[in-house]
Parts: C-alpha cells; structure tokens; sequence
C-alpha cells in the first residue's frame, strides 16, 4: 500500500478543508473524502483524520503531488500550513493496534492506523474491493471519473448537507436532477480476462473491465447497454 501522509496545521485547516472537499471535515475520527474539479471530474480520493492540533491526510503516493499543488492553490490568505511527513499508514481486518481507526469506507476493509512503523495485515484486499464495490485510485478512479458513478455515496464519501465544495454543483446535480447513465457494478466471466478491457453488449461498446478478482471484477458500464449482459451465461454477465 503506497500511501503519502501530508500534515496540515494552522487555525484555518478545518474551514479550508471543508470548503474544498466532498465529505464534512471534523476535529475528530477518520473521514473518506475527495477534491474535485470545478466541473466535478475527480482529482484525488483521500482519507483525513482530525485531532486538536492538525489534520493528517492520507493518499496514495502516485496522487499527492497533485492533491499538494491544489491544496497549495487554494490556500490564498488561509493560515494553514501543508507538510510531507514520515509517517506511515497500515491497514489490517482483525486485531487492531491501539490507536487506529475504522475504515470509513465499509466495516469489511477493517482498520486503518498511522504511525512510525507499517503494521499491515495481509489479505486479498481485490477481493474485498470487488465484492463492495470499492473503487481504487488510478484504477476504476481516474481524471474522467464522477464520484457519484462509483459508489463513492455508499462508501460515506460525499456529504449532501454540508456546504459548498469544489464541483458541488454537478455532484448536486447528478445526485438530485438526473439518472446516472453509467456507473460501477460487479461482473463475473468466464475466459481469459484482463484490466482495462474494453466491454461490449450485443455488438457495441458498453464499458471497461477493472479490477479482476477470480472469476469476478469491476467494470464501469454504461447502463442502456447492460440488458444483454445481465442475461448472458458465457463470457459476462451482471454478478448477483
């Protein structure tokens, strides 16, 4: 798990956040939450967790460099102040170290903790990722992602009731004004089948095979053209 934890401190770091990211900013405990673009296409998801004198954010290594140079944008006249850190961040399901948190996203992910020497579990983290519909950074995640078409809702990711954030106006609206039209779902095959395949339904494009976990995977679809695959016993279909 290649994770960078940045440290933000300085008075103004729950007001800075909170208008920025998708999910509500607190003092206290262990959020899961993301920054957005203006058009509400995804830069960055990333854990935070609060305590009386700072924030820690928690990434992935690949994404934080991008996640501080927004960060660093925004801050304007904000006294907040963004650090690297050594620390680093371990993940388990059983026997949780004192000191470490639920993982927000689903009770099935177990603990995550943050200190100075990595405590992580061994599991078949795909595994679970497929069978909750958990979506990862880079994979099914990317620039051209919509939170809301990756479960990111069920996963305690965005707060409806908070206040403005970045790209909350097309979250908004996606979640009150329209039906989404594509979206993560969970498929089982049969086959040879491999990460970033392109997925077809009667004939045309209907979406992209991700993570693969034994005969199951995540796959973005397009949902006008998955009557097909919800009746096909070969190759594909809709998992139950």
């Amino acid at each position: 798990m290649s994770r960078t934890i940045l440290k933000l401190t300085g008075p103004d770091r729950i007001e800075f956040l909170q208008g920025l990211v998708t999910n509500t900013v607190t003092d206290t405990g262990l959020i899961y939450t993301a920054l957005l673009t203006p058009q509400g296409k995804f830069i960055a998801d990333f854990f935070v967790l609060g305590a009386p004198d700072h924030h820690l954010i928690d990434v992935a290594i690949s994404h934080a460099p991008a996640l501080a140079q927004r960060l660093t944008m925004y801050l304007l006249r904000a006294d907040v102040q963004i650090e690297d850190t050594n620390l680093v961040a371990s993940r388990g399901r059983t026997d949780a170290p004192k000191g470490s948190h639920p993982d927000p996203r689903h009770q099935a992910l177990g603990w995550r903790y943050y200190g100075d020497m990595d405590l992580s579990q061994t599991a078949n983290w795909d595994a679970l990722h497929v069978e909750h519909l958990i979506p990862e950074t880079g994979v099914e995640l990317t620039p051209d992602s919509y939170i809301l078409e990756h479960n990111f809702e069920a996963l305690n990711g965005v707060d409806f009731k908070k206040g403005c954030f970045v790209g909350q106006e097309i979250v908004a609206r996606m979640k009150h004004k329209t039906t989404l039209k594509k979206g993560l779902i969970r498929v089982a095959f049969t086959g040879p089948a491999e990460t970033g395949q392109a997925i077809t339904s009667a004939g045309k494009p209907a979406g992209t095979l991700h993570t693969i976990s034994g005969a199951h995977a995540l796959a973005y679809l397009r949902f006008d053209r998955t009557d097909d695959l919800k009746t096909q016993t070969a190759s594909l279909h809709i998992a139950n």
